[in-house]
């Protein structure tokens, strides 16, 4: 499976996974030239940020362990930015990861929302 693909796959397993925790799916892929922010999302009165981190080997480690210091401040800094355009969204907001292994055939090993990685 290539890196697209996989990603793909990942971001339609994390919006089934946010939707039955309860999110609202507010826009997937957003884009500006600050980077890109895979999910948006409401819960509750909170604005989330959601970042998809999938994978299919442990050779570079669990994948929520590839979200770092400089990955939540491009997060942050793109989600200024749609602020800027959604005035009408929640003020409190977070940022979550949701990390998914695949094995080999693309069967789900583990899916795992992580609430609130930036404080």
């Amino acid at each position: 499976m290539d890196k697209k693909s996989l990603g793909a796959k990942g971001e339609t397993i994390a919006v089934s996974l946010l939707r039955r925790q309860g999110y609202k799916i507010l826009e997937r892929n957003f884009h500006s030239r600050f980077g890109e922010i895979d999910i948006v999302a409401q819960d509750a009165d909170t604005l989330v940020f959601v970042e998809v981190k999938t994978r299919w080997s442990k050779e570079f480690g669990l994948p929520e362990e590839s979200v770092g210091a400089r990955k939540l401040k491009s997060i942050e800094k793109v989600g200024q930015y749609f602020r800027l355009l959604h005035p009408e969204v929640p003020s409190s907001e977070r940022i979550d990861v949701v990390a998914i292994e695949l094995d080999n055939s693309g069967k789900i090993i583990r899916r795992e929302l992580i609430k609130n990685v930036s404080g």
